[in-house]
């Protein structure tokens, strides 16, 4: 157990902070940008906030960091449409990004949502971080029983993460706890956790006693199992981590020893 605090307590604190910095170049052609900064990693998510009068600024695009160069410190951004506080009522404008903007990135990082197979596990891991704020997974629960997803979706996360002010998501998985930017859901760190796992609850633990299903479409069937699910989830969005793939390789050749 103190091996999990330990690791899990440094992770949280390279993670926490948010991450502000000017953009030094801007491609609007092919929707990109970069900035200078010591440290980040691929895959945070963030905005571009930019300046239109004295107190007054406006939030032009969502991002995602695609690539770093240590050597040189600048980070590539992939930038796309903000939809977070999309409202047809509101006005819009035609400003466009420039060197100068702001960005903002892991914000919402104090904010996190876990999804654990079993209630043990939930606990264990929730109680051993103190800096950071879990929403339980029974809020999840009954935003994918309104939307009639008892298999929970891509989009469903990132449905949840805007309206709850969630940053990041944790998902464990056979020994190892996965963490993830909430947005991209692009793998940040994968931190070796390992406590004894029970039969998994499925689709994840909540104490929501029955999630509801939509009459058809993806997401509407019951989730039958646990791991296989969540490793495709996380491979989907993942496709180029080889650490995860050799973790998916070898689950998958002692699945089909069993």
């Amino acid at each position: 157990m103190k091996y999990i605090v330990l690791i899990l307590v440094l992770t949280f604190e390279l993670m926490a902070g948010v991450v502000k910095s000017p953009i030094i170049s801007v491609d609007l052609e092919n929707d990109i940008a970069t900035i200078k900064i010591d440290k980040i990693d691929v895959g945070m998510s963030g905005f571009i906030s930019h300046k239109i009068a004295d107190g007054h600024t406006v939030i032009l695009k969502k991002i995602e960091v695609s690539k770093f160069d240590a050597q040189n410190k600048i980070a590539t951004l992939k930038m796309s449409p903000y939809e977070a506080l999309a409202n047809n009522a509101l006005p819009t404008g035609k400003w466009e990004v420039k060197i100068g903007d702001k960005v903002t990135l892991a914000f919402g990082y104090t904010r996190g949502l876990l999804i654990s197979p079993t209630e043990e596990i939930y606990h264990r891991i929730t109680k051993s971080v103190k800096n950071l704020q879990w929403v339980h997974s029974d809020i999840f629960a009954t935003m994918i029983s309104f939307n009639g997803h008892p298999t929970p979706l891509r989009k469903d996360f990132t449905e949840f993460s805007i309206a709850t002010s969630v940053g990041l998501i944790f998902i464990y998985l056979e020994k190892k706890l996965y963490t993830l930017d909430a947005k991209s859901f692009k793998i940040l760190a994968i931190t070796d956790a390992k406590l004894k796992q029970e039969t998994p609850k499925l689709p994840f633990y909540t104490r929501v006693q029955e999630i509801d299903a939509a009459w058809w479409g993806e997401g509407s069937d019951e989730l039958t199992s646990y791991e296989p699910y969540y490793y495709e989830l996380l491979s989907e969005a993942n496709p180029d981590k080889k650490e995860l793939q050799k973790i998916i390789d070898n689950f998958k050749e002692k699945d089909s020893n069993d």
